[in-house]
């Protein structure tokens, strides 16, 4: 197979941005005296969303509604202003998307953060990479639900069997089987390879340029 583009996820595939997460949401549990969580925590929270997030990080027993609603304006409202203090590309990830961009291949990032988020990131820390850059906009359609996938195919004029779609966790290799297309996971991410595994990955990469070699 010729693949024509490969599609990546954002956090934790591209960029490593566990730390400003953290961050803005044990400012919103501070503020409540809740308890807060340590940085490897949230690497298993993050994944489906913020308000998916917000609903993990709450107390068992504080995660009613009106609660979860306040917490996540809060939380969004903190994190757009920081959401690129401390995050930053992998080690190796730029030269890979020098080496992609030296080829005729098409490059786009769909993400579960909310698209404006997304957008923000993308534009702050990468440039002329990537087209489209899609982040969350309706909550039914967040991965691994493929419609947003499909829609970025149909965008590029490609089949979903010339894609390659790059991810960190088990929710990134659903979205690509459900999608049709090459599921590739990252061990530098926020879950394990095993995750990875479990789910169906057609390959996991070391370090990034091992991408070309699937190429």
């Amino acid at each position: 197979m010729t693949y024509k583009a490969v599609i990546f996820d954002l956090d934790g595939t591209l960029v490593n941005s566990i730390e400003d997460i953290a961050d803005a949401m044990n400012t919103v549990l501070q503020t409540y005296n809740f308890p807060t969580h340590d940085y490897d925590t949230y690497k298993t929270f993050v994944g489906s969303g913020v308000k998916s997030l917000v609903i993990k990080s709450l107390p068992e027993g504080e995660r009613q509604d009106n609660q979860v609603k306040n917490c996540h304006t809060a939380m969004m409202n903190i994190y757009k202003n920081q959401c690129t203090n401390k995050t930053k590309p992998y080690d190796g990830i730029v030269e890979l998307l020098d080496a992609l961009k030296s080829t005729d291949l098409k490059m786009s990032i769909l993400s579960n953060k909310a698209d404006a988020l997304t957008k923000k990131v993308v534009s702050t820390l990468f440039s002329d990479y990537f087209n489209p850059v899609l982040g969350l906009k309706i909550e039914a359609h967040k991965k691994p639900n493929p419609i947003v996938a499909l829609e970025i195919c149909a965008t590029l004029g490609l089949d979903p069997e010339q894609v390659i779609y790059v991810g960190d966790t088990g929710i990134d290799i659903k979205t690509a089987k459900n999608a049709n297309m090459m599921a590739v996971g990252v061990s530098w991410g926020f879950r394990n390879k095993e995750e990875l595994i479990e789910n169906g990955a057609n390959h996991i990469l070391e370090k990034p340029l091992d991408l070309m070699a699937i190429l």
